[in-house]
C-alpha cells in the first residue's frame, strides 16, 4: 500500500472513531495496520532476494 493511501485511510478511520467514541480501537487499528505493512514489507524483500540469481547463491534456496 502507498504511504497516502494509508494516510488517508488513517483520517477516514480517525474522523469514524471520534464520532463513536471507538478511540482504543482506532489505535489498535493503526498498530494492526503499521505490522501488516512491515510484514509486506518484508516478505516483498525475501522475494527479491530468492528472485534473484546472482543472490542464490548465498542462500540455500532451490
Amino acid at each position: 500500500m502507498n504511504n497516502v493511501w494509508n494516510t488517508i485511510y488513517m483520517i477516514l478511520l480517525g474522523i469514524v472513531a471520534i464520532f463513536t467514541g471507538e478511540i482504543v480501537t482506532f489505535i489498535m487499528l493503526g498498530f494492526v495496520l503499521v505490522t501488516l505493512n512491515n510484514i509486506h514489507t518484508t516478505l516483498k524483500n525475501i522475494y527479491k532476494v530468492t528472485a534473484d540469481r546472482e543472490a542464490r547463491k548465498y542462500w540455500e534456496v532451490d
